[in-house]
Parts: structure tokens; sequence; C-alpha cells
């Protein structure tokens, strides 16, 4: 980088403005910002039940930091639509591109400060058991975003609801087990019953 200035955090701090789900309505947006403190309260959640519960060796501060940013990238490239991102033909050129986006991005930051960030946003380097909390939390944050939708009576999110709640059954982790029996049933309540502890 050839500036004294860095416009990499102002570049994440535009996550706000990227909607997330753009290709269908919905009763309550979703920012790329809102989801990443989302999968990173859930991933955190996840490791610590994994330590903690199953007394498994993980760090969840780790998995916390590679949680927060493990879209960063879409500050450049927005929200690449489910049926795109993960189409047979466009899987392989959707990561190519991510990870030439997050080393351009990790490139607008002072030296001191590359290897750190590249270890944070650059999936590849991930800790296999890290990277596997980061994506059930992301897949448990979508699933819980469509369980709302379709409690504010939004059918929208049917198919992507049963498809998500598929994958999390196909790929489940006793983590997520566990969250979704200790945790799952409070998110279908109102805030009443939850300011009541019902």
């Amino acid at each position: 980088m050839t500036s004294s200035h860095s416009p990499f955090y102002a570049h994440l701090s535009r996550l706000r403005f990227i909607k997330r789900w753009g290709l269908m309505r919905n009763a309550v947006e979703e920012d790329v910002a809102q989801h990443s403190w989302e999968v990173a309260v859930l991933a955190h959640a996840l490791a610590l039940i994994r330590r903690d519960v199953f007394g498994g060796a993980i760090d969840p501060n780790a998995v916390v930091t590679r949680a927060l940013f493990h879209d960063a990238t879409e500050a450049i490239t927005g929200d690449l639509p489910t049926p795109v991102k993960y189409s047979p033909a466009m899987r392989q050129a959707t990561a190519h591109l991510e990870d030439e986006v997050s080393r351009e991005m990790v490139a607008l930051l002072p030296e001191a400060l590359q290897g750190s960030l590249r270890e944070a946003m650059d999936h590849r380097l991930w800790p296999q058991d890290e990277a596997e909390l980061v994506k059930a939390a992301d897949r448990l944050a979508a699933w819980l975003k469509c369980k709302a939708e379709l409690r504010y009576g939004n059918r929208e999110f049917e198919q992507a609801e049963q498809q998500i709640r598929g994958k999390l059954n196909e790929h489940m982790l006793p983590e997520v087990r566990y969250f979704l029996d200790q945790f799952g049933p409070a998110y279908e309540l109102t805030l009443d019953s939850l300011m009541r502890g019902d």
C-alpha cells in the first residue's frame, strides 16, 4: 500500500449497507454487518459448548474473530444470492473471487497488520475445527432468520427454511444440537414471554 491512509476498516463499515437475501421479500431486512455479528455470537456459543460442555480443545476467541470476518469480502463483492453462490458451475468461481478480494483487502492494511488480518479473513488458513464451528454458526444464523420470517407470516422463506434445516440435520454437530435444545425454544417467544422467563 502506497498511501499512509488505509481504507480497510472503512470498507468493513460499509457492510451495514449490503443487504442479505436480496432476491427475496423480507419482513425484516438484514444486512451483512448484522449477520456477521450474529454469526460471531453463535460461533462463540458453539465454541464455548465444545470446550465447556464436551471438553474439546478450542479457543472461543479465535473462533469468534474468524466469524466476525467470515463475510468481510462482501464489503467489495456484495452478498451473492445463494442460487448463484452455490450452484455447481459457480462454486469454484465464487471461491476464487472471494480469495482474490480477500488478498486485495489485506493488501490495503499497513504491513504490520497484514499477517493477523490475513489469518482472520482467509478461510483456507483457518484450522478445520474452527472453520467447522463458523460454518455451523453461519448455517444456524440463516435458519434462525428463516424461522423469524415465517413467524412474521412471510411464506417467502418456507423453502429456504426447509433446505437449511436439511443441511443442519445432515451436518448436525453435537454443539448445534445442544444449542438448539438449550436455547432454540426461546427464539419462538415474544418479548413479554422472554422478560417473564416463560
